[in-house]
This record gives structure tokens, sequence and C-alpha cells, in this order.
């Protein structure tokens, strides 16, 4: 008889979804620590779950490469998506299945509420199978033996009810353990000794989709506004946002500087950051979870469930923004009325506070 739990997690990405679940997931890590949990996810965003894929967790470092999971289950779901009737995707598929089944998981939860990662789960062929009553995509809930009925505002708060519905734990969200990556640790040193030891600002000014995504030239001219107070701008490019870093650098003369390095790299420098600026994406909840203080600007999505969380935070937001996750391309216009100005307030009020501490 075997005397390990073994519990696979379904979340496949992107980088804030997988954030927002890790606090749930360190609850359960925390509270059994004996357990075996595993991780199903799209590739290009393991490094937020290990930084050596494949290895075994080792609890007993003062800095883990792998603080969460014990194993990494691939699923390059976009990748398959292109091309659904490739001979490679069969194979990565087959070969996805068949780990999944391999393992004999003691209990399924999915985190994503999608059909696709439903389906995902279902190829363990456990007997449980752990979902919300009423998922981000109404068919996935179809193929859960258990539906959550969740209440919490945040979905931080969701996924630890679903956490709690694996073993009937009582458990509260905690600060997400993320990897250490010796490399990436060492480059961000490097950088950060270039600053003199002045308050580092970290900027993201992409996002998902137009609807969030705050006009570059704004980023710019809070970038000009905390330069001229002294303090270093870094400005974070995530995949296929180079060019909006670029102009944010073009527009402040060369005085920030532009990151366009690997996950690993982000998770380095951010732990370092003073405050991180962003719209509702994947960087700005890494700073949450890494503790680090952040200004939200917000416009079609409510930061009531998808704002900062755990951390001290200002969220700019216009009140008569709606809640709507429709692929525009054009920003919201509730967003347009953030101005640059107030911004800044937000992070000088947050900044000083901090020093004040």
């Amino acid at each position: 008889m075997r005397s390990k739990y073994r519990l696979l997690v379904v979340r496949l990405g992107a980088m804030g979804d997988i954030l927002h679940a890790l606090p749930a997931v360190t609850a359960l890590r925390k509270a059994h620590p004996e357990w075996v949990i595993d991780w199903v996810v799209e590739p290009v965003w393991s490094a937020l779950l290990t930084a050596e894929t494949g290895a075994v967790r080792d609890t007993s470092a003062a800095k883990p490469k792998q603080p969460i999971v014990d194993r990494v289950h691939f699923a390059g779901t976009r990748k398959w998506r292109r091309n659904v009737f490739a001979r490679e995707t069969r194979q990565e598929l087959a070969a996805l299945r068949r780990g999944l089944k391999r393992e004999h998981y003691d209990a399924v939860v999915d985190m994503q509420g999608a059909v696709r990662s439903a389906l995902i789960g279902r190829m363990a062929r456990s007997r449980r199978y752990i979902g919300e009553a009423r998922p981000r995509e109404s068919a996935a809930k179809l193929l859960f033996t258990e539906k959550v009925e969740t209440r919490g505002a945040h979905v931080i708060e969701q996924d630890v009810e679903l956490a709690q519905a694996i073993a009937g734990d009582e458990l509260k969200p905690v600060q997400p353990m993320l990897p250490f990556d010796p490399e990436a640790e060492e480059w961000a040193e490097g950088m950060m000794a270039e600053g003199g030891g002045t308050p580092v600002v970290l900027i993201n000014p992409g996002a998902g989709w137009g609807a969030k995504r705050w006009p570059v030239e704004r980023y710019a001219d809070v970038a000009r506004g905390l330069l001229n107070r002294g303090w270093q701008v870094f400005v974070n490019a995530g995949p296929g946002e180079v060019a909006l870093a670029d102009e944010v650098v073009k527009r402040t003369g060369g005085g920030a500087t532009a990151l366009l390095g690997s996950v690993e790299q982000l998770i380095a420098i951010t732990r370092r950051m003073s405050l991180a600026i962003a719209g509702d994406t994947g960087p700005l909840h890494l700073a949450c979870a890494l503790g680090r203080p952040v200004v939200g600007i917000y416009g079609p999505t409510d930061p009531a469930r998808n704002g900062p969380f755990g951390t001290r935070f200002k969220v700019l937001r216009h009140p008569e923004s709606q809640r709507d996750h429709t692929r525009r391309s054009a920003p919201e216009a509730g967003l347009l009325t953030i101005t640059p100005a107030e911004v800044i307030e937000a992070a000088e009020g947050l900044l000083y506070s901090e020093a004040a501490r």
C-alpha cells in the first residue's frame, strides 16, 4: 500500500493565472509536506514552478530549486492547436496521456476551468477529479467528478476553496514559494549593482489584450517622472512586447533600461524591485507573489477578482469601468482617464511608506 497521497494540479497558463493558483498549492504543500504534488503546465511557464526541469523536489535545501512540485508534466496546447493533425502533436499527446496515467494520482484538481484543461486532467484516469461548479467554460464541469461551489471574490480565494476540497483542510492563501535559478539570480545582482542603491521600479507596459493596455506614451511619462526623482527604471518586455519596451526607453532618452530576459530572470529581478507598475498582467501578479509593492492600472478587468493580492498596493481604476473580457484592441474608455500624474503619486506614496517601515 502506498504511503504518499498523490495529487495532480492542472493549470496550464498563463503567467498571472499560474501565480493565482500558487498560493493555494503552497498552502497544500505546507499542510501536507509528505504528499506528492505534480503539475501540468505549458512549457513556457514551467520556470514559475521549477528552476531545473524534471528534478525531484529537494526539501532540505535552503532555497529549493523546485519548492512546490515534485514533477512537472508539459502540455504544449498552444503549439498543438496550430498543428492539430501533425504527427508530433499526436506523439506528444500520447506521451502525456501515458505519463499521467502511469502516476496513479489519488486526485486531480483543475484550477483553470477550461475544456482543454479538463480534458487533459481526465487523461490521468483518477477517480477524483475536482473542479469549480461554475468554471470559466461551463462545459468543463461535465468532466469533473466533484464540483466545488466557490464563494471567494478573488480568484486566489476561489483556488484555495478548491484546494480545501481535496482533503477537507481549512486553508488560507499564503505567499507562494517561487524557484531560485542560480544563474538568473547572479544576473539580477549584476543589474542591481548599477543602480547605486537608489529605488528601482519595474514598469510593464504590455497586457494580454488591447483593452487592458494603458497607452505606452503614458508609461513613458511615468518613467520620465520617476527618473527625474532619481529612481532607476526597468521596463519589462514580455513575449511580443519588445516594441513597447523600446518605445518607453526611447521616450526617456535612454534613461530607462529595457529587460528582454527569460522568465527566470524576471523572477530574479522582481525579487529586488522597490515597486512594480503595470496593468492586469503576469508581471504585476509576479510582484505580488514576491511581496513587492505594486501600482495596478486597471480598466475592463475587475480588481476585486483579478487585482493585486497579498502585498501592499494601490489600484487605479475609473468608477465607471465595467468588467468586460472581450478581446478588444483599443484601450477601455475608463482606462484612458487615468493620468501619469496619478500613477506617479501612487508610486511615491508606496515607496515613501515602504521606506518608513
